[in-house]
């Protein structure tokens, strides 16, 4: 009954009807609803306004750039073009013309004299203005060059170190700071001569770590490890080490480490420690790809593989934050061949 008032109600699309032939005699039943424009389908599914708006939108983008009809840049942004305010939608066209006009402008984003432009609108955007830009330059999907600022031709911040300076006697090179966040040039020109270098991957563990004689410790650097490439003085350290989360991720990382200090010792990242604290176990959310690491040693690549091969359980990681403090402490104490006081097993 509701089909065969389709059209008389001005529902959207055209209705053929067949006759189909059943056991009870024939029967005349809606067989096929064609649409001929994208806007019956729209005004079926009840987005009539948002399909003219950004259809209005779409033709006053390709007017201007005529590269992007058909580029699919703007198609898979619908709702933008559907549901961006008329200021964002303003600020996203005035942005792409001063990037066009000035490809490789090298400045911050803050300097970009664009009326009513703000850093953090943008930043919220990247992958929507790299895309469009690509398409701007002639590119399609996937080719060329994907980082943001490369793309647009801005200059990018500078990546920025978070280090402490673990040694009483180290501090006084740098007015008695021990926590210092810095780009690794700056960090570079420091006249440091540490004894031993500790990475440690939680920021929260780094902070807590206590002094220690002849140290300087790295946090939060994950996968970045590479940053600490231009910091010269870090390679005549006569000890490394790299403590991180128990996880493929962390022993990747170790991997890394180890190009770069070739003789980078582990800190509590073992299949010992990894079996005596079961009960501290979380999922690791992805695992990292490679079936093969070099710069692991023999048991490291051992356990690297176990993890992957879920020998001991689906995905097992051992956060290094979940360890109790007493344990690092003494690991810290027997790796570094201190012996600490009871003040710094506590975290004081």
């Amino acid at each position: 009954a509701a089909w065969s008032q389709w059209e008389k109600t001005g529902m959207p699309g055209r209705l053929e009807w067949a006759e189909r032939q059943w056991n009870s005699g024939r029967q005349t039943l809606p067989s096929r609803l064609t649409f001929e424009r994208p806007l019956e389908v729209a005004t079926l599914v009840g987005q009539q306004d948002r399909w003219t708006q950004a259809c209005m939108r779409y033709q006053v983008m390709v007017r201007r750039w005529p590269q992007l009809a058909g580029s699919g840049a703007l198609g898979k942004h619908f709702g933008i073009l559907a549901d961006y305010s008329e200021l964002d939608f303003e600020r996203l066209n005035a942005l792409l013309r001063w990037l066009q006009a000035k490809p490789v402008s090298g400045l911050y984003l803050r300097q970009l004299p664009i009326a009513g432009f703000d850093t953090k609108w943008v930043e919220a955007r990247k992958p929507l203005v790299s895309s469009l830009v690509q398409a701007l330059q002639g590119q399609g999907a996937g080719q060329g060059e994907r980082d943001f600022y490369a793309v647009c031709g801005l200059r990018r911040p500078a990546p920025r170190i978070r280090m402490r300076v673990l040694c009483p006697e180290l501090r006084k090179a740098v007015g008695g700071l021990c926590d210092i966040e810095a780009t690794a040039p700056e960090l570079a020109a420091l006249e440091l001569r540490p004894a031993a270098v500790l990475i440690v991957e939680n920021l929260e563990s780094g902070l807590a770590l206590p002094d220690l004689p002849g140290v300087v410790a790295f946090m939060r650097l994950g996968h970045g490890i590479d940053l600490l490439d231009g910091i010269a003085w870090l390679y005549d350290a006569p000890q490394h080490v790299y403590w991180g989360d128990l996880d493929t991720h962390g022993l990747a990382i170790l991997a890394r480490a180890r190009l770069r200090f070739p003789a980078t010792q582990s800190l509590l990242m073992d299949e010992t420690t990894l079996l005596a604290h079961r009960d501290l176990w979380v999922e690791e959310p992805s695992q990292h790809a490679a079936p093969q690491l070099g710069g692991l040693r023999p048991a490291e690549l051992q356990l690297y593989q176990g993890l992957r091969e879920q020998r001991w359980g689906v995905r097992v990681r051992l956060e290094q934050e979940r360890l109790d403090w007493p344990t690092v402490v003494q690991a810290l104490r027997k790796r570094f061949d201190l012996l600490l006081s009871a003040d710094e097993v506590v975290g004081h």
